[in-house]
C-alpha cells in the first residue's frame, strides 16, 4: 500500500514497502532501462529517458498518455547516495505551479525488504496545494505498484 501525507505547508511525504533488496529498489529509480516499465500512472508511458545518477547530470522525461497528452519533466541530479537515497530537481515543461520541486527518495532496509520514502519538497505553499489538485496520489501508487511488479519480475 502507498500512503501518502502532507508535511509542513510545502512537503507531500510518499512511502511504500517493497519486497526487493534496496539495491533492486534504487536500480528501478535510476535505471533507464527499468524506468521505462514503471514510470507513470495507468495509461501513461515514460516514451524517453535519459538519466544517469551521478550529482550533476541532467535529465529528462517525456510521457505519454491518454490521447496522445505528452509531458515532458526535467532536472538535475544533487545527491547520490546509493543505494540509500538520492535527490533531484523537478520542472515540468508546461508546470501549471511555480520554481522548482526537490524529490528525495530515501531507501531503507527492512529485513529482505525495502521501505521507499519518496519526500517531495515544492517551491511554494500553492504549489503543493495546486499538486495536490491533480489525482497525484492515485498516479503515484500506480507507479509504486508497477515497481512491485517489475520487482517481482527480476526475483
Amino acid at each position: 500500500m502507498t500512503d501518502v501525507v502532507t508535511r509542513g505547508e510545502r512537503e507531500i511525504v510518499v512511502s511504500r514497502r517493497f519486497a526487493a533488496p534496496r539495491e533492486r529498489v534504487f536500480a528501478a529509480l535510476t535505471v533507464p532501462g527499468l524506468l521505462v516499465q514503471w514510470y507513470g500512472a495507468r495509461g501513461w508511458r515514460l516514451t524517453e529517458c535519459s538519466f544517469e545518477a551521478v550529482v550533476g547530470a541532467a535529465y529528462r522525461f517525456v510521457s505519454e498518455g491518454p490521447g496522445g497528452a505528452r509531458m515532458v519533466q526535467r532536472g538535475e541530479v544533487r545527491v547520490v547516495e546509493p543505494p540509500v537515497s538520492i535527490t533531484i530537481s523537478e520542472v515540468f515543461d508546461e508546470q501549471s505551479y511555480p520554481g522548482v520541486t526537490v524529490i528525495t527518495h530515501e531507501l531503507a532496509e527492512e529485513g529482505a525488504g525495502t521501505l521507499l520514502t519518496t519526500t517531495i519538497r515544492y517551491a511554494t505553499p500553492g504549489g503543493r496545494a495546486t499538486a495536490l489538485r491533480y489525482p497525484m496520489a492515485r498516479g503515484m501508487a500506480e507507479a509504486y505498484t508497477r515497481i512491485d511488479l517489475l520487482l517481482e519480475g527480476q526475483a
